[in-house]
């Protein structure tokens, strides 16, 4: 078995160290390009600087066009959304500039109104320090790019309510307290009253139903909120507009109203309520001071009987401060 082993070893050296012949290099050029065409790649080409495109024919097929079409680049280019034209523009001016190559996903329109992802791979050729052409690879990502926005949607949203995800509100947050000029801002910080015994008298599916409602009717009573959010259990979090102090004490005001409501039938209906604890976000101010500031704000209100809203002691001076 050894020199069996070692024969075919020894055999298929000698035919690696031999050149292909002219049938073994088709055969090979004929795999690539169905493997290229499987994969939705396609090899474009760009002269400069009379910017002459040359492409094979899957990239034809990715602008649904005909591959006896003319290509001009203005044309082509107009078939990128605004954002991705833009983006194009800037990183291919670089790359020319610089000689550098760029990967870049872009949207286009294509000929027949398709919206499709692309991936354009792209390589400078320079010659006496100019260059010369750009050229390299164009794959379609559409599929790909639906399943990442799919898996990000899903990180973002809360499944059971459909609000925003704590994740998702710790990104917004975060944005917010680091934005130093525009609309002032406040966090609203919810905590449901009652909810335990809702989950111990009913169970939990009466418990999810009711946690539902809830968040339907918080979010209903700040339609113009930048984001409201379940943290966890029955806790939510809303960031509001909030030009004065004022506006934010009406706004946890709403809240309590609206989460002021019974839950199950007579005669062991449960009552839910909310407390609130605000704070208005300060220029460029740490996410967590914000959030302990109106968490502070709830737990005074948990500690004075529940059921209502309380806004930290720094809002009226941050708000104040921001107005000016």
């Amino acid at each position: 078995m050894h020199s069996q082993f070692v024969a075919r070893r020894s055999t298929a050296k000698m035919s690696d160290d031999s050149p292909p012949t002219s049938e073994q290099f088709n055969r090979l050029q004929e795999l690539f390009e169905k493997t290229f065409k499987a994969a939705r790649v396609g090899i474009w080409e760009c002269s400069l600087p009379d910017e002459t495109l040359t492409w094979t024919d899957t990239v034809f097929e990715l602008f649904d066009l005909d591959p006896r079409s003319p290509l001009r680049r203005d044309d082509i280019v107009a078939l990128y959304t605004p954002a991705s034209r833009k983006d194009l523009g800037r990183i291919r001016s670089a790359a020319i500039d610089e000689g550098e190559g760029f990967t870049l996903d872009a949207e286009i329109v294509t000929a027949k109104g398709n919206r499709r992802w692309i991936r354009i791979t792209a390589l400078v050729e320079r010659a006496d320090g100019r260059a010369k052409r750009i050229f390299g690879m164009k794959q379609d990502i559409t599929a790909e790019k639906a399943m990442f926005d799919h898996i990000r949607r899903l990180t973002e949203i809360d499944p059971m309510t459909g609000l925003a995800s704590r994740a998702k509100f710790e990104s917004v947050f975060s944005d917010v307290c680091a934005c130093s000029t525009g609309a002032v801002h406040g966090l609203l910080l919810v905590d449901l009253d009652g909810f335990k015994a809702v989950n111990d008298a009913l169970g939990h599916q009466a418990g999810d139903a009711c946690l539902t409602t809830a968040a339907r009717r918080l979010a209903d009573v700040v339609p113009e909120a930048v984001l409201v959010a379940r943290l966890g259990g029955d806790e939510f979090a809303v960031i509001h507009a909030c030009p004065s102090a004022q506006h934010l004490e009406e706004a946890g005001h709403r809240i309590v109203n609206a989460l002021a409501f019974g839950w199950g039938s007579f005669p062991n209906q449960l009552r839910i309520s909310a407390s609130v604890g605000g704070a208005i976000i300060a220029n460029g101010a740490a996410p967590k001071d914000v959030f302990a500031q109106a968490d502070g704000a709830l737990y005074r209100v948990k500690a004075e009987g529940k059921c209502g809203f309380r806004r930290s002691a720094d809002s009226q001076i941050v708000a104040e401060r921001r107005a000016g």
